[in-house]
């Protein structure tokens, strides 16, 4: 284990790269760059386990545990494989099944898990790889960023000294915030806040599809019921922000009772519900849908959602902040040996994420488009159109989407258009819970 600093002033040890946050994002690149024989060292400002959303996870994360050899650690773990998913309007009828094995994917199965013992996993290995780890660790000022020397303190006022830092803070956003560089996505419909809670006895499917989350639509954004285990499921509420703070006003209802009251308010959620055992009360994440531009600079790289916070309807945050890990560090490892310039090393990191996250903001934007969801529930399209948005759901996004699926996604953009002028599926209508709420009233 690499020594601990000195307060600030004295004598330093300086590593490799100084990770700021021990989630998904932080954990991978502590342990990657272990492997490799960095001297990494991870400041999580919490203790471990803690409570985290994000529980559902993509075929291509699981090929990535794969890769890094942690499934056999993964499976000692209480989860729900999953070969799919399910979604379907907010009133019920026709429910559409996903299979990723139908789609162009890589891989064809993943899982979901709670992210309290998933996250706890990623970090006690990458301290068994050489990382060192310090919980209840947090940065208090950024002293100085510059490439080959980057200097922190920390909240017990220690300086500590790396050649690089990788912020992995998730929505902290420590460096974006510390630079001024975190802004909104220009898009209102992307601002979001979702409430969750977990519950026993929530119905499930049959034993293989048992573990697929449901995906229930409505105007003002969905719900997700997401199995994480025998008892155990995830349930969610993710609304406009706007909608959010009107629903609270008109109804009286605080942020922690929400989630109860708009399952009350949904036919289908209210159905899968019927027998379902937990709180009255939820937890709540605002903050939805941010940019923090540019995702690398003198001395930094961003990793994870510190770069980009997407809405998490197609579960992508996990993936996508592995292989920003992955990346990061072998251009870190490139630029210490003296193999390719900082400069270089950050064009090329800047392009990868940049053309991942606006191929899911792209897909994410279409998501809240009717026509959309009219043509994506119908489950089937010309030139197979259909399976490239599967296996865009799949996670082959990192660096970019290949040919095949891009091109199609171009045809599907067409018949989004077209589908709004002249009817291509059936119509499917809409369901509004603020609709809903306002008849019950």
């Amino acid at each position: 284990m690499a020594m601990v600093s000195e307060a600030v002033g004295g004598a330093q040890d300086v590593y490799d790269v100084l990770i700021i946050g021990g989630g998904p994002a932080g954990a991978l690149a502590g342990l990657m760059l272990a492997r490799k024989g960095r001297r990494a060292v991870i400041l999580e400002k919490t203790k471990f386990p803690r409570f985290h959303v994000g529980e559902s996870f993509l075929p291509a994360t699981l090929d990535l545990i794969r890769e890094l050899g942690l499934e056999g650690e993964l499976r000692k773990l209480p989860l729900m494989n999953k070969y799919g998913a399910e979604f379907a309007m907010g009133y019920g009828g026709k429910v559409l099944d996903i299979n990723f094995e139908e789609g162009y994917c890589d891989g064809k199965e993943t899982f979901n898990i709670e992210r309290s013992i998933f996250d706890q996993m990623l970090l006690r290995e990458a301290g068994k790889a050489g990382a060192e780890v310090r919980e209840n660790t947090a940065v208090k000022q950024i002293l100085k960023l510059s490439d080959g020397d980057v200097r922190v303190t920390t909240d017990d006022d220690r300086e500590i000294r790396a050649k690089y830092i990788f912020d992995a803070s998730g929505q902290a956003t420590v460096i974006p915030r510390h630079l001024g560089t975190k802004r909104p996505v220009e898009d209102s419909k992307l601002q979001k806040v979702a409430y969750v809670n977990h519950f026993d006895d929530v119905f499930r499917n049959d034993v293989r599809s048992a573990g697929n989350p449901l995906i229930t639509m409505m105007d003002e954004g969905w719900f997700w019921v997401i199995p994480l285990n025998e008892k155990r499921t995830s349930v969610g509420m993710v609304l406009d922000a706007d909608v959010a703070r009107r629903l609270a006003k008109e109804h009286n209802l605080t942020p922690d009772r929400m989630l109860r009251w708009g399952i009350d308010k949904c036919p289908l959620m209210r159905q899968r519900m019927k027998n379902a055992k937990g709180p009255e009360t939820n937890n709540v994440v605002a903050d939805f849908s941010y940019y923090c531009r540019p995702f690398a600079g003198a001395g930094y790289f961003l990793v994870g959602d510190s770069a980009a916070f997407l809405d998490p309807i197609f579960s992508t945050g996990i993936f996508v902040a592995g292989k920003a890990a992955g990346s990061a560090t072998e251009l870190v490892c490139q630029m210490i040996d003296g193999r390719i310039t900082p400069e270089k090393a950050r064009e090329k990191y800047i392009w990868q994420i940049e053309h991942c996250t606006s191929a899911l903001f792209k897909l994410i934007r279409q998501y809240y488009d009717h026509s959309f969801r009219e043509l994506f529930m119908q489950g089937q399209g010309p030139l197979s159109v259909h399976k490239a948005v599967i296996g865009l759901l799949a996670g082959n996004v990192f660096p970019r989407p290949p040919f095949k699926l891009r091109w199609r996604m171009k045809v599907f953009d067409g018949l989004i258009a077209l589908n709004r002028k002249k009817q291509l599926v059936p119509r499917r209508r809409k369901f509004s819970v603020f609709k809903a709420a306002q008849m019950a009233s």
